[in-house]
């Protein structure tokens, strides 16, 4: 389960305020006044929260991914493991529209040029959030729902179908962003999960409620 510290409102903006100069202006943009302005305090704020600016984008980094595993916790769990994918689904593409700019820093669609890390330590950075699907996997394996191909595996077939859409709807590709859903979406990640094991008409049956709110 994520553990969250709880940061002052200051903390906050200066984080998504980084993000949104990440994510609009990439890091040619990016300097400590101009986020400073953003969030609406001084240079010397901003220092005496994140030290420098190496830090402040490390801090954007992971803040991406603590509200990912917050979405992620509130998933509950059934005995229909293959519905309960559909909670993990939800709260990817949730998070993602709720966060798009961090969403598109932490996981590098926006360049973060010299100050990203180093590869494999940028490759390790929020990998614990990875793991909520690996285990929503496991279940669906352990139940005999899908097949013995290994939940990591599986898990990266998940993943790499939700990160594909959710990088599209987020440039504007599907709008409304429901009709991308409804029409790609959803039908996508029921065909991957027939094609990990599951039949055409339990995996029907669990994915009836998958993204209701949409």
């Amino acid at each position: 389960m994520a553990t969250r510290r709880t940061e002052s409102p200051m903390h906050v903006r200066l984080l998504e305020s980084a993000a949104h100069l990440l994510a609009s202006e990439g890091p040619s943009g990016l300097s400590t006044r101009k986020v400073a302005a953003a969030a609406g305090t001084s240079t010397m704020t901003l220092y005496s929260q994140f030290g420098s600016m190496p830090d402040l984008i490390k801090a954007v980094v992971d803040e991406g991914f603590a509200r990912l595993a917050v979405e992620f916790d509130q998933v509950p769990q059934t005995d229909d493991p293959v519905a309960d994918l559909g909670g993990v689904f939800s709260a990817y593409l949730s998070n993602a529209r709720a966060n798009p700019d961090l969403y598109v820093v932490m996981f590098g669609s926006a360049s973060l040029g010299g100050y990203r890390g180093s590869p494999d330590d940028t490759l390790q950075t929020g990998r614990y959030t990875y793991d909520y699907i690996v285990e929503a996997a496991r279940r669906a394996v352990e139940a005999g729902r899908l097949d013995a191909l290994g939940p990591v595996a599986i898990a990266a077939q998940i993943w790499s179908a939700l990160h594909g859409y959710v990088v599209l709807e987020l440039a504007g590709y599907f709008k409304p962003p429901e009709s991308g859903v409804r029409n790609v979406l959803q039908p996508m990640l029921l065909n991957l999960v027939v094609g990990l094991g599951d039949s055409r008409e339990s995996a029907t049956e669990s994915a009836r409620l998958w993204f209701a709110d949409d």
